[in-house]
């Protein structure tokens, strides 16, 4: 009898398994974790994306905020979730490329953890001055450094965040110095920066865009290659003397390793769809965002190449974290 009931129990577990194998996916809440706080670039472009899968699949998009440590936090939370397709986390440059040099111990590696998905979008950064800086172009600002090296003073929002290392690159590739004053986070740098007490900022465009807009921040140049369709009349760094110079940061999905590359699929293909309605790419792009899209293994090559590139700047300008 016992051996009847052993084998009735694994027949309906059998059963209940083969069942949810042949349910579409999703059939439940996806949670979207989102590794910085509500209101900031990351939040923005998750739930803008998470928004349009609810209305355009009817899929249950929840976002989940967890933000702290750089964002280590909420994607060491995705790699460490079960690998259903049920919880994806929005990363970006400084949490996947950026701090597995910049940090001693972290607690997941994006390459055997992680599986990416598809690219969101990328953004370039904007240095600003206030605006009654004397400072017009990249070019007052480097004839300025190179006659007083080290006394130029430009502000981030905190030591190995992008902007503070694609300022480091800067620095090295123009053969100037400037002094680092680094912040937490951007809304006390931003008002320094207006209130004179520091000279330059280096900014996420959504960030600084009010503020350039009123006139309380004037616009030096972005760091793309190519000008930003939200500051089209900016010039970039490469136009502004230094030749080539680039340094953005990126923003893409990712699931934990080990989730079905079906569900990877359908992933991709649905955010790649939402990516090419006009109003998904006006929001996008009003708040700073070039929308990328593509393949995972697009997103995996970029990861690969990024890891040794900003790996090499986080050396370079010796900064680690515990």
């Amino acid at each position: 009898m016992q051996n009847l009931k052993s084998l009735l129990l694994t027949l309906m577990c059998s059963l209940v398994s083969a069942t949810a194998l042949a349910q579409p996916y999703p059939n439940k809440p996806i949670k979207l974790v989102v590794p910085f706080p509500v209101g900031g670039g990351t939040d923005i472009f998750a739930r803008t994306v998470g928004q349009a899968l609810t209305d355009t699949f009817k899929w249950t998009v929840v976002p989940d905020n967890k933000p702290g440590a750089g964002g280590n936090l909420g994607i060491d939370s995705v790699a460490k979730s079960p690998p259903d397709g049920y919880t994806i986390g929005l990363g970006q440059t400084s949490n996947l490329a950026i701090n597995p040099t910049l940090y001693a111990k972290l607690p997941y590696s994006p390459v055997r953890d992680l599986t990416p998905v598809v690219l969101l979008a990328s953004a370039p950064l904007v240095i600003v001055v206030p605006e009654n800086s004397p400072y017009k172009t990249f070019a007052d600002i480097s004839a300025s450094a190179k006659s007083k090296p080290g006394q130029v003073t430009y502000g981030s929002p905190g030591n190995g965040t992008v902007a503070h290392l694609a300022m480091e690159l800067l620095q090295k590739s123009a053969g100037i110095k400037l002094q680092h004053i680094p912040y937490k986070g951007s809304s006390q740098a931003l008002t320094d920066l207006m209130g004179g007490q520091i000279q330059v900022y280096a900014s996420s465009i959504p960030t600084a865009l009010s503020q350039i807009k009123d006139g309380r921040l004037r616009a030096i140049a972005v760091t793309s290659l190519t000008r930003s369709p939200s500051l089209p009349n900016i010039p970039t760094i490469a136009e502004s003397g230094v030749k080539g110079f680039e340094a953005i940061t990126w923003f893409g999905f990712v699931v934990p390793a080990g989730t079905p590359s079906n569900i990877v699929q359908e992933l991709n293909k649905n955010i790649n769809q939402i990516l090419k309605q006009p109003e998904v790419k006006a929001k996008l792009m009003g708040d700073g965002g070039d929308v990328l899209g593509g393949t995972s293994e697009q997103f995996a090559n970029l990861l690969s190449k990024d890891l040794v590139r900003w790996g090499k700047v986080v050396k370079d300008s010796g900064t680690k974290l515990d």
